[in-house]
């Protein structure tokens, strides 16, 4: 979706696939708030943004309405409301969500999907890595993280970041504050912490749903998973972030094997 007209496809069937690695941005690209026109802050995948819709309508619909509710994702929802709008979104109807929408239904919603991914957000094939890295400590456990997260599919590394940028948000929002006119403002109690108890094991998976041993995860695996996830709610900025050593380094790499794809960036840059 949403090609320009020097489409990737143009490209030589072997164009390098250093090309779904190279992000050709700077850290204030990354920031959410900033809006220069109806551009969309370019991703690790250099072709399009790929987040889906329900992901991003729930986030938003959350970041809207839901900052200041106590106990955001811990509070019980209405399944037959939820299962009504999962039902509209599995039909691809243009569900908008507003202010009727209960905040409770659209986050069990949001977690039920991460839940029943058929490849979880963090592919399973390195689960294992990435908890290897809850016994690694400073820059060490972030560089790591980072590395790991490159290997991510673009879809995946896509929806990720859009994830960690709403739970960083919540996160921000967990203690009480005071508005302009002294008033006190209530927190969410959702810390950094107590949200990656509640997604650790919907985007860290170890089995499929519903297989043998399921769920059935051992204390030690549980807290790395809940210690993983944390860390990239709290440094999801930098671990996105492609150094400009690193894109020098790719760029020379593309620019002696494949000087088309180094060609269509910069056109798309």
């Amino acid at each position: 979706g949403a090609m320009s007209v020097d489409s990737i496809t143009d490209l030589s069937d072997n164009a390098s696939e250093l090309l779904e690695a190279l992000q050709l941005s700077h850290p204030h690209e990354l920031d959410p708030r900033r809006s220069r026109g109806k551009k969309k802050a370019l991703s690790l995948n250099p072709i399009s943004w790929q987040v889906p819709r329900i992901v991003d309508r729930c986030c938003t619909h959350l970041e809207t309405h839901g900052l200041q509710t106590v106990g955001i994702f811990r509070v019980g929802s209405s399944k037959k409301r939820v299962q009504q709008l999962r039902e509209e979104f599995d039909q691809g109807l243009d569900v908008l969500l507003d202010e009727r929408h209960s905040v409770h239904d659209v986050a069990a919603l949001l977690k039920e999907f991460l839940r029943d991914m058929p490849d979880p957000l963090i592919p399973r094939e390195l689960y294992g890595a990435f908890l290897s890295t809850a016994t690694m400590e400073g820059p060490a456990q972030l560089d790591t993280l980072q590395l790991l997260l490159f290997l991510l599919p673009p879809s995946h590394s896509d929806t990720l970041l859009r994830l960690l940028r709403f739970l960083g948000e919540v996160a921000r929002h967990a203690e009480s504050s005071w508005d302009p006119q002294g008033r006190q403002v209530p927190g969410n109690k959702m810390t950094a912490s107590n949200l990656a108890t509640v997604f650790g094991p919907n985007i860290l998976q170890k089995e499929k749903p519903g297989e043998k041993d399921a769920g059935a995860l051992n204390f030690e695996d549980s807290a790395a998973i809940i210690l993983v996830l944390q860390r990239l709610i709290e440094h999801h900025h930098s671990l996105f972030m492609v150094s400009p050593d690193m894109q020098c380094d790719v760029l020379r790499r593309l620019f002696q094997t494949d000087p088309d794809v180094i060609e269509y960036l910069l056109r798309r840059k």
